[in-house]
């Protein structure tokens, strides 16, 4: 077996892992939202996941109801049906690109890649939208608003706390893992074949 298909076979391997993650992702939360009020003690959590919103999601939208907000579950109805099959065919391109050269190395993995930074784009989005189409017939009258993507915001007399989840930092893993596949395996690969060139010379 020549250096060059130990480095493919290598590489592969990295990249089935990143897919596995992504994929792996599908089953937890991308992002949680938990909400404080006097009534809530305890709080109430909606969980995002790519293809659904669970967890508190249906009460947070009745209280948001008061200042006008849309529900949450109206919210990336197009993403979440997409998601399942978006996510499978950015994973077999990743693994594609490990029997690539050249340009298509790179850009066939780049959809995975990018994954994470395009949820959180599409997240700070939909949170926009939300914070700035409110009903202006609502019991409670707000300026329009940005709603935290990361960290603690005041609505009215609701404290939110935003953060990201399982599912997100297992998408990132698998953009990071095909990063390094791509930084480390194709330098690796050249010089296994400038070291075996002479070997293999010399074994004549």
């Amino acid at each position: 077996m020549s250096a060059e298909t130990r480095g493919r076979g290598g590489t592969r391997r990295w990249l089935l892992v990143a897919a596995g993650l992504l994929a792996a992702s599908l089953l937890f939360p991308y992002w949680q939202l938990s909400l404080y009020a006097p009534q809530y003690p305890g709080g109430l959590r909606a969980m995002v996941y790519l293809t659904h919103v669970a967890g508190d999601a249906q009460e947070i939208s009745n209280l948001n109801h008061y200042i006008g907000m849309k529900p949450l579950e109206e919210a990336a109805r197009v993403e979440r049906a997409l998601a399942v099959p978006l996510v499978l065919v950015f994973g077999v391109l990743a693994v594609a690109s490990g029997t690539q050269r050249g340009p298509w190395r790179w850009l066939l993995r780049l959809p995975l890649v990018l994954f994470p930074l395009g949820f959180f784009a599409d997240l700070s989005a939909w949170l926009w939208y939300y914070g700035h189409s409110m009903d202006p017939a609502a019991p409670i009258r707000l300026e329009p608003f940005m709603p935290v993507v990361l960290g603690t915001g005041m609505i009215a007399q609701f404290r939110t706390v935003a953060s990201f989840h399982v599912g997100f930092y297992l998408a990132l893993l698998a953009s990071l893992v095909a990063l390094y596949d791509l930084y480390c395996t194709q330098p690796g690969a050249e010089r296994a074949r400038r070291v075996a060139g002479p070997a293999e010379v010399a074994a004549r």
